[in-house]
This record gives structure tokens, sequence and C-alpha cells, in this order.
């Protein structure tokens, strides 16, 4: 099926948009698309294994039901886009940005998800498994009851995040304050233990 695109304001220079659309169950595997705009497309039960997508926004997109195994989504932009049991697998996400997206059976195992942002982001019960996450934006996030497990979060910005009940084994907490974020009734390992007292001025010897 042909992709339908318009240009903004008929401007021949303006990027491709994709408007209103049904993907419902399309295979986009290695498809690749740079500086596209998708708004208020559906791509519930979408499955992409290895599509690559450069600096493009997603408006209302649903991704409900959706697969991604060793995809690129960099410097993208996702604004009210909903994810439901949508499932990211050794994919790269760097640079891009969430506003307003809501977040319900999300699951990241492995891959890039250096540099993004997630300021204020509802990920209460998401699974983060081995990812990267260096420096990613997490300010104010809610991540209550969350598996994040094998994370590198080293040099995050987690200031007012709430991480409690969640679990927080074998993740880079170096950058976790315990009095800027909530992190009452966590899982964490003894090495991460030693971490969070050293932060808070003990001397562990």
């Amino acid at each position: 099926m042909a992709i339908k695109r318009e240009r903004a304001h008929g401007d021949p220079g303006k990027d491709p948009v994709v408007r209103d659309e049904d993907w419902y169950g399309r295979d986009l595997s290695g498809q690749k698309f740079a500086r596209y705009t998708f708004y208020d497309t559906d791509w519930t039960e979408c499955v992409d294994d290895g599509g690559v997508f450069d600096e493009c926004t997603f408006s209302g997109v649903k991704f409900n039901a959706s697969r991604h195994t060793s995809a690129a989504f960099t410097n993208c932009t996702f604004k009210r886009c909903t994810f439901f049991d949508t499932r990211f697998e050794q994919c790269k996400a760097v640079g891009s940005l969430f506003q307003q997206c809501t977040f319900n059976l999300f699951e990241v195992t492995g891959g890039d998800w250096s540099f993004v942002g997630l300021p204020g982001a509802d990920l209460r019960k998401a699974v983060f498994d081995g990812v990267r996450m260096r420096e990613a934006d997490l300010t104010a996030a809610r991540l209550d009851g969350a598996t994040v497990t094998g994370v590198d979060l080293s040099g995050a910005m987690l200031r007012g995040a709430n991480f409690s009940r969640a679990d927080l084994r074998g993740s880079d907490l170096s950058a976790l304050h315990p009095l800027t974020s909530e992190i009452a009734g966590a899982k964490i390992d003894l090495e991460q233990a030693a971490v969070i007292a050293a932060a808070l001025g003990f001397e562990v010897s």
C-alpha cells in the first residue's frame, strides 16, 4: 500500500506529512523515514524490524500493541501519542523527546535511549531492562512500581523523579540523589546501597 504524502501549506520545500491514516498491522521493517510528520496515524499492531525514523514528529499517533526490534527513532518528537502494550527491543531512541504521551504496559529491552527526554512522563509499572539511558531527562517522571534493571542512568536528570517501589537492581544510580527523588520501598543491591549512602554523605568502608 502506497504511503500518502502531503506538503504542508502546499510548499514543495516542506517535509512530507502523513495525516489521519490507518496503518493497522502494517509491516514497517527496513523502511526509512527522514523528517516526516505523522498526524493522528494508527500504528496499532505494526511490526517494525530495523526501521529507521530520523528527526520525525509523531503527533497523536497510536502505537498500541506495536512491536519494534532493532529500529531507530533518532532525534524524534512524540506528542500526545499512546503506547499501550508497546514493546521496543534493542532499539535506538537517542535524542528523542516524549511530550504528554500515555504509557501502559510499556516495555523497553536493550538498546540506546541516551539523551532521551521523558520529563514528567507517567511510566508507572513500565519496564526498562538493560537499556542505555545516559543523560536522559527523567525530571519529575513517575516510575513508581516500574522495573528499571541493568539500566545505565549515568548523568541522567532525576530531580523530582519517583522511584517508589521500583526495581532498580543492577542500574547505575550515580546520578540519583535520595533527597531530590522518591525511592521509598525501591529494590536495590548492596553496591547501589553504598552509592546512595555516599550521596547522603556517609563514609562507606
